[in-house]
């Protein structure tokens, strides 16, 4: 149940779906297999997985979603070779090149015929929204899932105002600031590692690892003007983290610290303890995205629009 990355956005109107509201609404829309001539599905299932049986599971005002996604599997290199030998008969058999609308309704029979057989990828997202926060926090590596994630809730919905998170400095300009000018945030510390670029479309891209972030060889990238796109950090010793250029969170890791505040909890009541574990990692995630935003001088309240 922990998150391992994170893409946020912030709500432009309220969000005023209730546990119940959002069950009815994603109920409606369950995920189902792929039919064998269909490419993917994409659809909610329970919360919890197999622990539990509603699609929204709610905990202290974080209403915990996941959508699940089969894609048919069907190599490049296969549609290729036989769309090659198929505009080849047609080109030898009548002495002329194929159309291009030709060659469109080749591969579209091609992928008609390997549907069948291919083999599925499901994969699950997981989400939680917080309406007192504006947020809603999707557990995904890549903006395009997380885009997904958000065209199916709002399919589901009928609406979904969010917005991403726009601060006037840019978010490279800021990481660049934190190592020049040493004036990170009190609960944020540098970690040991980061990537930056130079200027231009061919400039140079410098990723160190295991290195102190205020080293004199971190100070002659500055100084050759590159700047920070990504950057590791800790925050209020609680968890490290990847920051992007555009607020994405990668490898994001709890510490033991934290983990540990739920060992009192009965190991073989598995509900409970996956229940208690989001409680306490949603409302880390809260006062995290808070204090992040803080740096930039955002809040997420601040999407919502005026009336």
């Amino acid at each position: 149940m922990w998150f391992k990355n994170l893409y946020f956005f912030a709500f432009t109107r309220p969000f005023e779906w209730s546990e119940q509201d959002l069950e009815k609404h994603l109920s409606e829309h369950l995920f189902t297999p792929c039919g064998s001539t269909e490419q993917s599905h994409f659809g909610w299932v329970n919360a919890l997985g197999k622990h539990g049986n509603t699609c929204v599971h709610g905990v202290n005002g974080n209403y915990l979603l996941c959508a699940r996604k089969e894609e048919k599997i069907l190599p490049a290199p296969v549609i290729k070779e036989q769309l090659e030998e198929k505009i080849a008969k047609l080109e030898e058999e009548q002495s002329r090149n194929a159309t291009k609308k030709e060659k469109e309704q080749f591969k579209e029979d091609i992928i008609f015929e390997l549907l069948p057989r291919a083999f599925s990828r499901i994969s699950d997202t997981h989400a939680y929204i917080n309406p007192e926060h504006n947020i809603v926090v999707i557990n995904t590596s890549s903006r395009g899932k997380a885009e997904d994630f958000l065209a199916l809730l709002r399919k589901v919905l009928g609406t979904l105002p969010v917005t991403s998170l726009s601060p006037e400095q840019a978010p490279d300009e800021l990481m660049t600031d934190w190592l020049t000018e040493n004036n990170l945030g009190e609960n944020f510390q540098l970690g040991m590692e980061a990537e930056f670029n130079a200027l231009g479309d061919d400039g140079a891209v410098v990723r160190v690892k295991n290195q102190d972030l205020g080293s004199d060889e971190i100070k002659a990238h500055l100084d050759a003007d590159k700047y920070v796109v990504k950057l590791a950090l800790e925050w209020d010793e609680a968890m490290s983290f990847i920051l992007c250029d555009d607020l994405a969170i990668k490898r994001l890791k709890f510490y033991d610290v934290l983990h540990e505040q739920n060992d009192d909890i009965d190991k073989d009541d598995i509900v409970a303890r996956i229940d208690a574990d989001f409680a306490l990692m949603a409302g880390e995630l809260n006062r995290f995205i808070g204090d992040l935003l803080a740096e930039f001088s955002l809040k997420a309240t601040d999407c919502l629009e005026k009336e």
